[in-house]
């Protein structure tokens, strides 16, 4: 059974600076994509980035690129999420996801394993 549970949401000013992490239990990281999304109210899923397990490769999404790093700590078993530059259109509820497979899928629905969610608020 995999498990994944998110940490360190909150609120922050625009500008400011935020770290999300990602604790992962009851997997063998192998072959595996740690996607992070995120969704806002009345808004779908989005992709934000991600992170290979195996080689650390990352991938992310346009809006958020130059802004964000994904990094994973072998040893913790966790993936962070770190977001810098924040602005109010970052708020959401952030999540973080996993998927065996060797491809970077953007599509919520294709993750089987999900964390509670995160909430960041971004104040103008």
């Amino acid at each position: 059974q995999v498990q994944l549970v998110e940490s360190g949401g909150g609120l922050v000013q625009a500008g400011g600076s935020l770290s999300l992490s990602c604790a992962v239990s009851g997997h063998t990281f192998s072959n595996t994509f740690m996607g992070w999304f995120r969704q806002a109210p009345g808004q779908e899923r989005e992709f934000v980035g991600g992170i290979f397990w195996s080689g650390g490769r990352t991938n992310y999404a346009d809006s958020v690129k130059g802004r964000c790093t994904i990094s994973r700590d072998n040893a913790k078993n966790t993936v962070y999420l770190q977001m810098n530059s924040l602005k109010p259109e970052d708020t959401a509820i952030y999540y973080c996801a996993a998927r065996y497979g060797s491809m970077v899928i953007f599509r919520a629905r294709d993750y089987p394993y999900w964390g509670q969610g995160t909430q960041v608020t971004v104040s103008s």
